[in-house]
């Protein structure tokens, strides 16, 4: 993005071991001590890093002192940018091996020389993921030189650093995310093409939900293997998960007794509904208890027994339910599962050491593998979705994931739902205009009282109203109430706002005005006018966008080589149209647009998809 400065320090070792985020924090700190002292010795540090989270809160000033006297000969001595890092990692690992964070036999650490802490990874998660890519992109033609990866070594992180396993894994969770001709695919990359490779990969993953704080394209070209397996741990679960809603599989109505219970179960995330299905197939086997997480509760096999043995009771062996060892017992849970096919996604070990994300993965395969719903479906009216609630669901789809890349303090599975209180709103609202919310009025979930939930919304509506927000009957209520059509309008004012503030802080562009549509299509037809085409948009509803030739012209003429030509169509048939939208999203993305539109949202020039396409020329115009 444009006017983007990196934090740079010159040992590579050093660099590496902190996100570019992490970086500008530290020396965000670490200027203002050297302002407030008028320059910093490192007999200063024990009293400052006190707030700096981790080192401030785990050690007392005195533990700090203590440590840096027994590290350094001297404490009169200056500290530049790259040794207050250096004591920042010293001292983060002094207070980890103080509180027993020490390395469990089934993780392993990145480690140097100098350090003794750093990130850990599972190397049991590592496994399983591996297996999973092996499975699922074996024959792939162009990753099936790398694979299988060997889960005992690092080839995954290797393999990764090119992006072009990422982007694939993304298609292969949620197929046709990325237009496979915007990779950049040969056996040797330069390091623009392997930069812009991930660039498309970290935007894709956005754009499926994925939640990507603190993590850019160095991460993944240095192989930082707690970032790199993170990634593909949500990537993995996303595909998981995927089954789990009543449009996939209506058959979960199976679950409910009603309208009014079916419409709760909608609104739940995918765990949840996850969880409610393993407990409405264990009531079937008379089984007691309530399975409420996928670590504890799950830890001595028990719950997965009973299980097996109503899905597939072809396969019970007695002993199972008999043994008391829940090693032993895990161990019989597999050869069960085995037989029905599942993969394992875990170890016996896993499941006694109650490992959250394999035992997830687990149970949301033998869902996908066997459900034991019943055929018939319920016919419930409400299931059948009009046009303009299908279209609320597109929209509400964009508005989650970009209010869940911005790294609020909650992820959200549904903005109807989890808005209603009114703090995320609240924490958007800070991102997008800082400093602007009241939190002195403001009150943090969980909310018991319903007025303090209003007294939020109202904070939220108020605030709208002083950014020039078109809030006509719109209360504060009306959130509380999750009016979806009231929510739907504020967002979108909401993510226009933010895409306005992006572009007024690029004075390059604005000279510090405010931006308008008006500038953007003027900014845009000039751009195409004077790469030597005639083509040229009206207003973002012009029908003509629909075949997609313009935005290509646009994306070419901001960079000239984005757009490979031969790959084009004429954009005349839907399918024409539809191979061009997912080309332009997919360079886009390359070009480092954080988009959250779908292809049939830019074919689909109509009034109330204005705002998706005005979301897309503000990404180009930001990036730019």
């Amino acid at each position: 993005m444009a006017g983007y400065v990196g934090v740079f320090v010159s040992d590579p070792w050093l660099q590496s071991q902190f996100t570019q985020v992490e970086l500008r924090r530290l020396k965000s700190h670490f200027n203002a001590m050297k302002r407030e002292n008028g320059g910093l010795m490192l007999a200063d540090l024990p009293s400052k890093m006190a707030r700096i989270k981790h080192v401030g809160e785990n050690l007392t000033e005195q533990e700090r002192e203590s440590f840096l006297r027994d590290s350094y000969k001297s404490l009169e001595e200056d500290v530049d940018f790259e040794l207050f890092l250096q004591v920042y990692l010293k001292i983060q690992a002094h207070a980890a091996a103080r509180m027993g964070n020490t390395a469990k036999s089934s993780s392993a650490f990145v480690k140097s020389a100098t350090s003794t802490l750093l990130h850990t990874i599972s190397e049991s998660e590592k496994a399983s993921y591996v297996a999973h890519i092996n499975s699922y992109l074996a024959d792939d033609e162009f990753l099936k030189k790398y694979l299988p990866i060997d889960p005992l070594t690092n080839d995954l992180f290797e393999v990764s650093k090119d992006g072009v396993l990422i982007c694939k894994l993304i298609n292969v969770a949620v197929p046709g995310t990325i237009d496979e001709r915007a990779i950049n695919m040969k056996r040797m990359l330069n390091p623009w093409e392997r930069n812009e490779n991930h660039t498309l990969c970290l935007n894709s993953a956005k754009a499926i939900g994925c939640t990507l704080v603190n993590i850019g394209t160095q991460d993944f070209i240095e192989g930082r293997r707690h970032l790199v397996l993170g990634v593909i741990s949500q990537i993995i679960k996303i595909q998981l998960l995927a089954d789990l809603n009543l449009k996939k599989t209506p058959q979960l109505l199976e679950l409910v007794d009603d309208n009014k219970d079916a419409e709760e179960l909608m609104s739940l995330p995918p765990e949840k509904i996850l969880l409610r299905w393993m407990n409405f197939q264990l009531k079937k086997a008379k089984y007691e208890k309530i399975v409420t997480n996928f670590s504890s509760d799950i830890k001595d096999a028990e719950a997965y027994a009973h299980l097996l043995n109503v899905l597939a009771p072809e396969y019970i062996n007695p002993t199972t339910l008999t043994v008391k060892d829940h090693l032993e017992r895990a161990k019989f849970v597999l050869e069960h599962a085995g037989r029905m096919g599942c993969k394992r996604y875990l170890t016996a070990k896993d499941i006694v050491e109650g490992s959250p994300n394999l035992n997830l993965a687990f149970v949301a395969h033998i869902f996908q593998l066997r459900n034991g719903l019943s055929t018939q479906t319920k016919q419930i009216s409400f299931l059948e979705i009009s046009p303009d609630e299908a279209q609320m669901s597109r929209e509400e789809r964009a508005f989650r994931f970009w209010i869940n890349s911005l790294g609020n303090s909650s992820y959200i599975d549904n903005v109807f739902e989890d808005l209603r209180n009114g703090w995320l709103l609240l924490e958007t609202l800070d991102k997008v205009s800082p400093g602007i919310v009241n939190w002195k009025i403001a009150t943090k979930p969980p909310i018991k009282m319903p007025f303090r939930k209003v007294e939020n919304c109202n904070q939220v509506v108020k605030i709208g109203k002083q950014l020039k927000f078109s809030l006509v009957n719109i209360a504060g209520n009306d959130i509380v109430q999750g009016n979806k059509k009231l929510i739907l309008a504020y967002l979108w004012q909401l993510m226009r706002c933010n895409m306005l503030q992006l572009l007024k802080n690029l004075r390059f562009h604005s000279n510090g005005k405010e931006i308008t549509d008006a500038d953007i299509l003027e900014w845009s037809n000039s751009k195409v006018r004077n790469s030597g085409s005639k083509s040229r948009m009206t207003s973002f509803k012009d029908k003509s966008l629909s075949d997609g030739i313009f935005f290509l012209e646009l994306l070419s003429a901001v960079h000239p080589r984005a757009v490979n030509w031969s790959l084009v169509t004429k954009g005349e048939t839907e399918e024409q149209k539809k191979m061009n939208a997912t080309y332009i999203i997919s360079i886009a993305r390359k070009l480092g647009c954080s988009i959250f539109l779908l292809p049939e949202d830019l074919i689909e020039v109509i009034i109330h998809l204005l705002n998706m396409h005005g979301y897309l020329m503000h990404s180009i115009f930001q990036d730019t």
